[in-house]
């Protein structure tokens, strides 16, 4: 009976990572490609869950959350590249204007001038960070080769950062549940500090 069970229980395991990696795959790939999916959260949270399994799926988790990204960054930056050579444009490349303001693609392009490539490991770890980035290097037309360089290391960088917050919130709950949802607090909470920062600021410079 209990060799039935723990083989059961094995199948089930089993069964729910074959179906929850490829799923945590294409998630954070779609969301790098379009950017309203919480890539963020969802490693944090995938991470929880590899904690808290017997065996330590966080490394797995930590290896296809950067692998995904980095697919996915490749993707848009060829998309973004086609319509910048293009005459007419593209679709594409108009997403990536329209979630890039004025001022922080003039910030943007400022600081890849600057600190080039490694800016783009900065622009993956801050939210909101890396379309304006990704615009930056279009217009300045730089090389395929040469940003995939760079984003190698941003993908790995972001990858570790979330996947940490994940098992952080692992760590201190007994229940995969409470984890995944101090997790997903968190990286809300990252996210919503740019914007918090530029409406200070701009009260700020309003009173000023």
């Amino acid at each position: 009976m209990f060799p039935f069970a723990a083989a059961a229980e094995s199948a089930s395991e089993s069964a729910g990572q074959a179906v929850g990696f490829p799923s945590l795959f294409l998630l954070v790939a779609l969301g790098s490609v379009v950017p309203v999916v919480p890539t963020g959260a969802i490693v944090s949270s995938a991470s929880v869950v590899g904690f808290h399994q017997q065996a330590p799926l966080t490394l797995l988790v930590f290896l296809v959350s950067a692998g995904a990204a980095f697919l996915g960054d490749l993707v848009l930056y060829w998309l973004g590249r086609r319509g910048v050579r293009s005459r007419n444009g593209s679709r594409w490349l108009t997403q990536l204007q329209d979630r890039a303001p004025e001022q922080r693609l003039a910030t943007a392009q400022r600081r890849l001038e600057r600190h080039g490539v490694a800016v783009l490991v900065l622009s993956r770890l801050i939210p909101a960070g890396r379309i304006p980035v990704m615009l930056a290097c279009l217009l300045a037309d730089m090389p395929l080769r040469v940003f995939l360089r760079g984003d190698v290391v941003a993908c790995l960088a972001w990858a570790a950062l979330y996947g940490a917050i994940g098992i952080l919130g692992g760590s201190l709950f007994a229940e995969p549940w409470q984890g995944v949802l101090l997790a997903v607090c968190l990286t809300v909470a990252i996210s919503a500090v740019p914007a918090v920062y530029r409406r200070l600021r701009g009260e700020r410079s309003a009173r000023a």
